[in-house]
């Protein structure tokens, strides 16, 4: 799934996201394509809040309808959200949403993360969901890592919520029949089809262990998986 042939480019998965605002404003099925979507947002949000308790600043990258954003108000009430999206209306839905559960600031910035200046030690918090599969070279996934864990202060931590790859050949193909069941079984064969087709052509996922290696090269420290099932993974690490 993560061929080296030619991908979307930002602009083009900017516009796909524009239109699809309504699919990512429920907190009860997050998004319905990926596995699993309300348990990992649920043990991210309670993940972060227990090792990060007192947590004050919190950036959602990828931010979406602002999911994620909502459900961590919920473990931390008050807190200073900022959010990150490529795309307006996905920022402005979220912006509604969060200013409707927090009294807290709410900054949005309309960016890619690959070029967005993040002040170091300025976070105790950061949340990407279903985000960082958009990155392509080895590069861009060191850079981007070292950016979050720079921006984040000590005794913050970082939550990942993505489509991954398996490390050895077999399971992954065992991992990606089993998502293209559950795509089936969700709607039908058309429907596995279409999500198949778009993340052939926007994404370029990286395996679980390998992106559990790079938090640790970064610096993030007491590293965790909370979940995994077929494609997707919930995972992340603390900054000591």
């Amino acid at each position: 799934m993560s061929s080296s042939a030619t991908k979307a480019t930002v602009e083009e998965i900017r516009k796909r996201f524009d239109g699809d605002v309504e699919r990512f404003s429920n907190l009860e099925t997050g998004q319905a394509a990926t596995v699993d979507a309300p348990l990992a947002m649920e043990l991210i949000c309670q993940a972060a809040a227990a090792v990060t308790p007192e947590a004050r600043d919190l950036l959602d990258i990828g931010c979406g309808a602002g999911n994620y954003s909502v459900k961590m108000l919920q473990q931390r009430p008050g807190m200073k959200v900022t959010l990150v999206d490529l795309s307006q209306p996905m920022l402005t839905k979220a912006s509604e949403r969060v200013l409707d559960v927090t009294k807290g600031d709410v900054a949005t910035h309309q960016a890619d993360i690959r070029d967005l200046d993040l002040q170091p030690g300025s976070f105790d918090i950061v949340l990407t969901a279903a985000t960082l599969h958009h990155l392509r070279s080895d590069e861009e996934w060191e850079a981007v890592f070292q950016k979050i864990y720079d921006a984040i202060r000590p005794g913050g931590s970082f939550w990942i919520f993505d489509l991954v790859l398996s490390s050895a050949t077999a399971i992954d193909q065992l991992m990606w029949t089993r998502y293209a069941n559950y795509l089936t079984d969700l709607k039908d064969e058309d429907y596995q089809k279409h999500v198949f087709d778009y993340i052939a052509y926007e994404d370029t996922p990286r395996p679980l262990m390998e992106q559990i290696d790079l938090l640790r090269k970064v610096g993030f420290t007491d590293v965790d998986i909370l979940h995994k099932n077929s494609c997707f993974a919930a995972f992340g690490g603390l900054k000591r």
